[in-house]
């Protein structure tokens, strides 16, 4: 069975020639819409997701803002709002040492390098230089992914350890 993985949400349209606004999921925007690639576009109460292949992609504000071959006009792309944008299993390629991707790392226990239990990677922001992970345990706690904190990650085992700043846990 085919596995897929979120690449981002379409909120909107954008003007009037087939732009679609997308909030993204994924630490490679430029690979995922590149011209020419391949994404499927998952709506509510359908059950095959829509093929469509990037013809442009620029960003604005917060957003990725994206065309598809064959789509030039607004009311071309209006049913894809709301709409998942996803890319399956083989299209996700190697990463390099120390790079992973977001599902590798949601699910992971987070512990201190004195074996602490934190808690659960839940979700991950990208507000800007860095990602921060969302782990609750007890309480929900923002932990930056930056090499002073972030120790070891270990996918296989789902888990990931941490040397705790002062505040950190605060």
């Amino acid at each position: 069975m085919q596995k897929w993985f979120n690449v981002g949400k379409i909120v909107n349209t954008h003007g009037i020639k087939g732009e679609v606004r997308i909030i993204s999921t994924t630490d490679f925007v430029d690979e995922r819409y590149q011209v020419g690639n391949k994404l499927y576009i998952f709506k509510d109460k359908q059950t095959e997701p829509i093929e469509v292949v990037v013809s442009n992609h620029r960003q604005h504000k917060n957003f990725d803002l994206l065309t598809f071959e064959g789509y030039h006009n607004v009311n071309d792309v209006e049913p894809f709002k709301n709409g998942v944008v996803k890319v399956p299993e083989d299209q996700l390629t190697d990463l390099g040492e120390g790079e992973f991707y977001f599902h590798e790392i949601v699910g992971c226990t987070v512990k201190t390098d004195k074996g602490e239990e934190i808690g659960t990677v839940k979700e991950i922001l990208t507000p800007g230089a860095n990602d921060v992970w969302v782990v609750k345990g007890k309480k929900e706690v923002l932990i930056p992914y930056i090499d002073d904190i972030v120790q070891s990650i270990n996918v296989e085992d789902k888990e990931i350890i941490i040397s705790v700043m002062e505040g950190l846990l605060d």
